[in-house]
């Protein structure tokens, strides 16, 4: 039983984070799990991609068009610039938090209208607005774990092990805060 997760979001929502605890939950169920770099203008506000893939033996983070199971998207644009990635039958867990890319703020382009709409006729998607969850709880920066709250819905890890795996990865004085947030996104 092999997993491929693709991370997908803009520089600066924490896919870096998100791919850690999500790695680190593999680990600890006993998975052979690689995690790749991030890929993209992080820095810079642009498009970050992560993989993580485990299972009984994984050779490579890397997920090709058509292979990912899941799709954790923190932005409707890269969720949608990522749907060649998933499986057919695969789930997309999308942020529906708008971030313009440069091009639409400087008016070069348009932001496409309806993504998650579109994106719903093709694929499962489950759809939340993290942002505004973790707005609500205090801190926008971790709307990334209310995320993974709604995505572990996806997979059949009991509660008790996010809730270690989060307490082992993020810093210590945020584990209330994103304990709190994962419990969220596992609620929406």
């Amino acid at each position: 039983m092999n997993k491929s997760i693709m991370i997908v979001g803009v520089g600066g929502q924490g896919t870096l984070l998100a791919s850690r605890i999500i790695g680190n939950l593999a680990i600890t169920l006993g998975y052979d799990t690689k995690v790749s770099e991030v890929h993209g203008m992080s820095q810079r506000g642009g498009s970050v991609t992560t993989y993580v893939k485990y299972g009984d033996k994984i050779y490579s983070p890397i997920i090709d068009k058509g292979e990912a199971d899941i799709i954790l998207a923190f932005e409707t644009l890269e969720a949608y610039r990522a749907l060649p990635y998933l499986k057919k039958d695969g789930v997309m867990v999308i942020n529906s938090t708008r971030i313009d890319p440069m091009p639409v703020i400087t008016g070069a382009m348009e932001y496409p209208k309806d993504i998650i709409k579109k994106l719903k006729e093709k694929v499962n998607v489950i759809e939340l607005d993290s942002t505004k969850i973790a707005t609500e709880l205090g801190n926008p920066k971790c709307a990334n774990v209310v995320l993974i709250g709604a995505f572990a819905r996806e997979l059949d890890i009991p509660y008790e092990k996010w809730i270690e795996v989060i307490k082992n990865t993020v810093p210590s004085k945020y584990v209330e805060l994103n304990i709190n947030a994962f419990e969220r996104g596992t609620q929406s």
